[in-house]
C-alpha cells in the first residue's frame, strides 16, 4: 500500500496548502520548544577562576602552569602592542600589586588587564566580585582570585616582558558548544518525523506521476482512483476525464477510417464487374491497380483491427521471442539470424510484440536480403536492433517511412513495397509501450532499425 493511499485510510483530506502549512509550523513549534527546554535545563559553565598564586608560579617557571580549573596558563615574551598599558581600574592596580608584592618586584613592574569576552557569563561574575570587594574592601590575601581571560606582564631587567595569559578557548565557549552539540541532536531527531510528513504530502503526487508515465505506456490503463486534498482530487478528476476524452478521440477516428475502407470495398467490387468489358492491355493495368487498391484496404482494415484491440499485458522474456521469429523466418528460407546477450523481461502485448519484431525482420530480409537481429538492455530500456545490408533511407525519409501507406521503394510495387503499413506499426506497438522505433544507415552500408521498450 503507498503512503497516499495510507494516507487515504487515515482520512487525511487536508488542503495540500493547509497540510504543508501545518508540517512547517509544526517544526518550528516542536523544535523551539525542545531547545528551550536544554537552554532552561543546561546550566551555563561557570567563569574560569585563576589564583594569583598560579600567576606567579607561572612567571616564575616561565613554563605553561596548569590550573585547578582544569585549564593552562601560558608564558612567553610579550610584543610591545601585546604590555597592558597601565592601569586607572582599581581592581586591577591591586591585582597587579598583588603579583608584585609576591614576585619581590617593584609596582610599576607589573601590568594587569582583564579581557572580558562578551560572550562569556564571567562578565556578571566579575561585577559581583568587584561589588563584593567593593563592600569589604581590597586586601591582600592567599585565596586572591582572577575572573575569566586577563594579561598579566612582568618587566624584565633587560627591559622585556613576561607575559602570562590563559590558553585561549577557541571560536566557541564550552557553554556554546554545548549548546551547539544539543541543537544539532535535536534537528538530527526531529528529521525523521520531518521527513515521514514531507514523505505523506509528496506520496499522491508520485503516484499521480506514475499514473501518467503508465498512460503513455498503455492508454487502455484504468482510470486513476487516488485520493487526497481537494488539489489533487481535482488534478485525478482532470486527468482522469483526459484520459478517457483521449481514448474515445483514438477510438472514433480509427473506427472511421476502418469504416472508409470497408465502404470502399463496395465501388472498387462493382469496378471489378465492369472492367471485365475493357480491351486488354487496359484491363490488365486497370486490375492491377484496383488489386493494390484492394491490398491497400485489406492493410489498411487489419492494422484499425490490431490497434483497436489491445491485447492484456504480462511479463515476458523478449529474448526468447525475437529468437523464435527469427528461427520460424529463417526455417522458411529467409537469411536471419539472433543474438541475445541473456534474458530481457519486459510486460507488455505479446501479440502486438510479435507483430512488430515480424515486421521489422521482414522488412530488413525485402529490403535487405538478410536481416541480423541483437537484443540486449540498456539504461533502464529493452533494444531490439536490426540490421540489413540494403541501400538504407535518406535523411528526409528517416521520419516519413513510419507514417502510414509511405514507401520509400520507387516502383511503388505491392511485391517489393508492400502496402506501406509495416514501419507504422512497428513504431505504433513501440510508442503503446512507452517506447519508440527509429532508423539509421550504418557507416559501412545498409540500415539498422533499433525500438526501444522500457523495461
Amino acid at each position: 500500500m503507498s503512503e497516499g493511499s495510507r494516507a487515504n485510510r487515515l482520512g487525511i483530506s487536508m488542503p495540500l496548502f493547509a497540510q504543508v502549512l501545518a508540517l512547517v509550523l509544526l517544526s518550528v513549534i516542536a523544535a523551539q520548544a525542545l531547545n528551550l527546554w536544554i537552554l532552561f535545563h543546561s546550566p551555563q559553565s561557570p567563569p574560569d577562576v585563576y589564583y594569583i598564586e598560579e600567576v606567579v608560579t607561572a612567571l616564575k617557571t616561565r613554563q605553561p602552569t596548569p590550573t585547578e580549573n582544569g585549564q593552562k596558563l601560558l608564558v612567553r615574551i610579550a610584543r610591545a602592542s601585546e604590555v597592558p598599558p597601565p592601569s586607572d581600574r582599581r581592581l586591577e592596580r591591586f591585582m597587579a600589586e598583588e603579583v608584585a608584592l609576591r614576585m619581590d618586584a617593584p609596582s610599576d613592574a607589573v601590568r594587569l588587564s582583564l579581557r572580558l569576552d562578551p560572550r562569556s557569563p564571567a562578565r556578571q561574575t566579575v561585577g559581583l566580585v568587584r561589588r563584593v570587594m567593593g563592600v569589604r574592601g581590597l586586601t591582600h590575601a592567599e585565596n586572591n582570585f582572577l575572573v575569566g581571560s586577563f594579561a598579566a606582564a612582568l618587566r624584565q631587567p633587560d627591559g622585556q616582558w613576561l607575559l602570562v595569559e590563559p590558553m585561549r578557548h577557541g571560536l566557541l565557549t564550552p557553554w556554546q558548544t554545548r549548546m551547539l552539540v544539543w541543537f544539532s541532536v535535536t534537528a538530527v531527531a526531529l528529521a525523521p518525523v520531518a521527513y515521514l510528513f514531507a514523505r505523506r504530502l509528496a506520496a499522491p503526487i508520485a503516484d499521480l506521476a506514475e499514473a501518467v508515465e503508465r498512460l503513455g505506456r498503455d492508454p487502455t490503463a484504468p482510470p486513476l482512483r487516488l485520493k487526497g486534498g481537494p488539489e489533487l482530487s481535482a488534478v485525478v478528476t482532470a486527468f482522469n476525464e483526459m484520459q478517457d476524452r483521449l481514448r474515445r478521440y483514438v477510438q472514433d477516428r480509427t473506427a472511421m477510417i476502418g469504416a472508409v475502407a470497408h465502404d470502399l470495398r463496395t465501388p472498387l467490387t462493382r469496378l471489378r464487374f465492369r472492367v471485365e468489358g475493357a480491351p486488354e492491355p487496359l484491363r490488365s493495368k486497370m486490375t492491377a491497380d484496383m488489386e493494390q487498391m484492394d491490398a491497400m484496404l485489406t492493410a489498411t482494415m487489419a492494422f484499425v483491427r490490431d490497434a483497436t484491440k489491445t491485447g492484456e499485458r504480462r511479463r515476458l522474456e523478449l529474448s526468447s521471442l525475437v529468437e523464435s521469429i527469427a528461427d520460424e523466418m529463417h526455417d522458411t528460407g529467409a537469411d536471419v539470424t539472433a543474438e541475445t546477450k541473456g534474458p530481457v523481461v519486459i510486460e507488455g502485448d505479446p501479440i502486438a510484440l510479435r507483430r512488430m519484431v515480424s515486421n521489422l525482420l521482414e522488412n530488413a530480409v525485402k529490403f535487405g536480403e538478410r536481416a541480423r537481429a541483437r537484443v540486449y538492455a540498456q539504461d533502464g530500456a529493452a533494444v531490439i536492433e536490426v540490421e540489413d545490408d540494403g541501400p538504407g533511407v535518406s535523411a528526409a525519409d528517416s521520419e516519413k517511412v513510419f507514417e502510414p501507406f509511405f514507401r520509400g521503394e520507387p516502383s511503388r510495387s505491392r511485391e517489393t513495397g508492400g502496402a506501406g503499413l509495416g514501419l507504422a506499426v512497428v513504431r505504433s506497438v513501440a510508442r503503446a509501450h512507452g517506447g519508440d522505433a527509429v532508423l539509421e544507415n550504418r557507416p559501412g552500408g545498409g540500415l539498422v532499425a533499433r525500438a526501444r521498450l522500457p523495461i
